[in-house]
């Protein structure tokens, strides 16, 4: 990895010898992966397919209490309970990321985090033996905490070990965990498998397997480099990590890269969420986080998972072949995800953010025109179908990976944790809200709210356009000083730049360089 003030001279040579993927990151990349964001994706989508059998145990359990059958509004009042308390669990998850990654690093948080899943494992698979439906409400709780914990701190720690050149695809893969687990708990979920009055609490159990499995083999792996010597201090253990890591003896570039890091913001100390908001130098960094993931979630990609079954319906499909079709849908949104880690890197962040919010504003305009018009004009309801397909093919390449590498790269290691508490509590906030909201837009407006997410969409991807930078192939000083120029304090930065680097020849030509940019 060159330092910024190096990267004209010869870096295309030595970029694809200095950022391979070794085994080490490829294991770390997938077992902290499967380990915690499948669960997140698992949990989003385990309780649609087995959700009457559900219900009828909550009815039969409070039969068996009171001797009085349970009132259906109250049922439907529980049942609620039990799919908002997910999304409501991951914004706690996220208020708790800031002191856990700082205290017990990106790692440790990692392994502290699967204790909440295992339990909740638990509790969720003997609920039926134990007779009780309260703890399915105080699960869903404890593994959206999970999930809230899981999808911050997973980017963070991927992007923090990997070279610059693969840290867009390395970036993707805990997305694409999120959408195997998805598709996982689809197919575990069909009638003949899982998805049935015996089986769903083994369904339900089964997201402690992959924690497990996490348990026993992450500490084995190294800790975020970047943790080890910016916030710890321990120059020996980070190179430790970053050879093992890269493969090789000499990371001396990367070392120093970090201690430029570090040099550069030793006067701010760790941001906390109240200093991150009230500084300048982050201003836009701060503005552009929460318009990416107020994006991705507002726009609608939930409704249109919740809306597929009914469009299916209403284009013939058989309603006992609909589960399939949602699987096949499941599948889709794994392939389009792998894609995006495969090009990410080639055609760069900001070209798959835009074309991924097209692509969704497009379809769900069009979405409304057909859900409009399928009673008249019979061929309609094929278009939604493609509209469906389309729209989640926009969402997997774009706005659902994204967001979260862009956190990663647009702040330095003092801020990271704080903005990824503030990224991660506006993601689940905005989930909370569609979910609440969603069931009221669609009895208010039906086919019609899909036009306020068109808008949405269309609203986030022109502040991308022309606010958020390219940051493929930067390191992360190189990005600061991009976002620096944005928030004008670029000659203060250079300055105090300047002051902390009397290191000879190598650093002035750097600060030099960086003032003609």
């Amino acid at each position: 990895m060159k330092l910024k003030g190096e990267k004209q001279e010869g870096s295309e040579g030595t970029e694809g010898a200095k950022g391979k993927m070794t085994l080490s990151l490829a294991l770390v990349a997938l077992i902290s992966a499967f380990g915690s964001s499948f669960q997140y994706g698992y949990n989003v989508s385990v309780i649609n397919s087995p959700a009457p059998y559900m219900q009828d145990f909550y009815n039969r359990t409070y039969l068996d209490r009171t001797g009085v059958p349970m009132d259906s509004n109250f049922q439907t009042l529980l049942w609620s309970l039990t799919v908002s308390m997910f999304p409501l669990g991951g914004l706690f998850g996220s208020l708790m990321v800031w002191p856990l990654v700082n205290n017990c690093g990106r790692k440790g948080t990692l392994l502290i985090n699967n204790l909440f899943s295992i339990a909740a494992a638990i509790l969720m698979g003997t609920s039926e033996l134990a007779k009780t439906f309260e703890v399915i409400i105080l699960s869903r709780v404890v593994m959206g905490v999970f999930a809230g914990l899981a999808s911050n701190v997973v980017p963070m720690f991927l992007g923090e070990m990997s070279p610059k050149n693969l840290r867009g695809a390395i970036g993707v893969v805990p997305q694409l965990f999120i959408t195997i687990g998805i598709l996982a708990a689809q197919i575990l979920g069909l009638n003949s498998i899982l998805g049935n009055a015996k089986g769903w609490p083994v369904l339900l159990g089964l997201t402690g397997i992959p924690s497990l499995l996490q348990l026993l083999t992450l500490p084995f792996f190294p800790e975020s480099p970047r943790y080890l010597l910016i916030q710890k201090g321990n120059e020996e253990q980070a190179r430790r990590a970053l050879q093992r890591l890269r493969g090789w003896e000499d990371v001396d570039d990367e070392i120093e890269e970090m201690y430029q890091e570090d040099r550069s913001e030793k006067e701010e100390g760790q941001f906390s969420v109240l200093s991150l908001c009230t500084f300048r130098g982050l201003r836009w960094q701060l503005i552009s986080i929460i318009v990416m993931m107020m994006g991705q979630q507002l726009s609608g990609v939930n409704a249109v998972f919740y809306y597929a079954d009914r469009i299916f319906e209403s284009a013939g499909v058989d309603s006992s072949s609909i589960q399939y079709v949602t699987v096949s849908i499941g599948a889709i949104n794994v392939v389009m995800t792998l894609l995006a880690v495969f090009i990410v890197e080639s055609l760069g962040r900001r070209i798959l953010l835009l074309a991924g919010f097209v692509l969704c504003s497009a379809s769900c305009a069009v979405l409304t025109l057909a859900l409009n018009l399928q009673t008249t004009i019979s061929w309609m309801s094929y278009l939604s179908i493609a509209c469906v397909i389309i729209y989640i093919i926009g969402h997997a390449i774009g706005p659902s990976p994204i967001p979260a590498v862009m956190i990663t790269e647009m702040f330095l290691q003092s801020s990271r944790p704080a903005a990824f508490m503030v990224g991660g509590s506006v993601h689940w906030l905005s989930n909370f809200t569609v979910g609440l909201l969603f069931l009221y837009m669609e009895a208010g407006l039906g086919p019609y709210s899909f036009l306020i997410f068109c808008a949405i969409c269309l609203s986030t991807m022109i502040y991308i356009f022309f606010i958020v930078p390219e940051t493929k192939n930067k390191t992360f000083m190189e990005i600061n000083k991009i976002m620096a120029k944005r928030n004008k304090v670029e000659i203060q930065e250079d300055k105090e730049l300047k002051d902390s680097f009397p290191l000879g020849k190598r650093e002035e030509k750097e600060a030099l360089s960086s003032t003609e940019m």
